[in-house]
């Protein structure tokens, strides 16, 4: 449903994206993690027609970016992280604006709206203007939009950005739900957690590349299951092991006091760029 190859976008001398290469098949979910300005947005951005790439080439859903834009557009629907919806149109009618954009006829508009606003928990406030509404449901009436016009693709920029941990995880529960129709996600989160809990596969990026993707399991068995760690003392470099038992053993000549955790794509993260994944 998405590939790429060598993929690749400059500001001005900067490579913002430099040679991405990745397929998604259809119903998985795909995150990109990595620290801002790692490229993810930006990624994105070309793989929804904002951007030209400077090089490299992209198909989404059977579509080339640059060459059949157009068919790209009908056939994504995007989850943008800023809050874009117009806040004087009720719920009901952010979704039915969207629907004519896309000519969808009245009475599917009218079906579809009922149908996405009961899926997103948000049928008994249609008729509620968006600048009532919570934080937490704007970003449900956000993916409802992103999915009116039934597309294949969708893209979620940091989906539950600032949403308390309830509220994220009703997010996570649409997202799962998606999965299960064979929708196909392409996901970018700075929540660690949230892409080891939705993710088929996941790739890391930094400084416009990928220098590691898999699925978030053989990530961390990677670099090793277990961690172990000095308490308080951040700059003491985090090892890694492959059984519990190595981990302790070894922590009687660390000097402090230890703690030994499973490894987290977080810790994948560490251990591969030697940078922390900060929000």
């Amino acid at each position: 449903m998405i590939t790429t190859q060598n993929l690749t976008k400059y500001y001005g001398s900067l490579a913002a994206v430099q040679s991405v290469s990745f397929s998604v098949g259809k119903g998985e979910v795909f995150g990109l993690l990595g620290p801002n300005g790692a490229g993810k947005t930006t990624t994105i951005r070309m793989l929804t027609t904002l951007l030209a790439p400077a090089s490299g080439s992209a198909t989404v859903a059977g579509f080339n970016v640059v060459l059949e834009p157009l068919q790209v557009k009908r056939a994504i629907g995007v989850v943008p992280q800023m809050l874009n919806l117009d806040i004087d149109l009720t719920a009901a009618e952010n979704l039915e604006y969207h629907g004519r954009l896309h000519k969808m006829k009245p009475e599917d508009r009218q079906a579809r709206t009922q149908e996405l606003l009961q899926f997103v928990g948000l049928w008994e406030k249609k008729d509620m203007p968006v600048e009532h509404l919570s934080g937490g449901m704007r970003r449900r009436l956000l993916i409802a939009r992103g999915l009116m016009h039934r597309p294949a693709v969708v893209f979620m920029d940091e989906p539950t950005v600032g949403l308390d941990p309830q509220a994220r995880r009703m997010i996570w529960g649409l997202i799962e739900s998606l999965k299960r129709g064979g929708i196909t996600i392409m996901l970018t989160t700075h929540y660690i957690e949230e892409a080891d809990a939705l993710c088929d596969r996941v790739a890391i990026m930094r400084a416009g590349s990928i220098i590691a993707m898999d699925t978030p399991l053989a990530l961390k068995k990677e670099v090793g299951k277990f961690v172990l760690e000095c308490l308080g003392d951040r700059d003491m470099p985090r090892r890694f092991f492959s059984t519990r038992k190595d981990a302790h053993e070894a922590g009687h000549d660390m000097g402090c006091d230890m703690a030994i955790r499973e490894a987290t794509l977080e810790d994948v993260f560490i251990k591969l760029t030697g940078e922390r994944i900060e929000a």
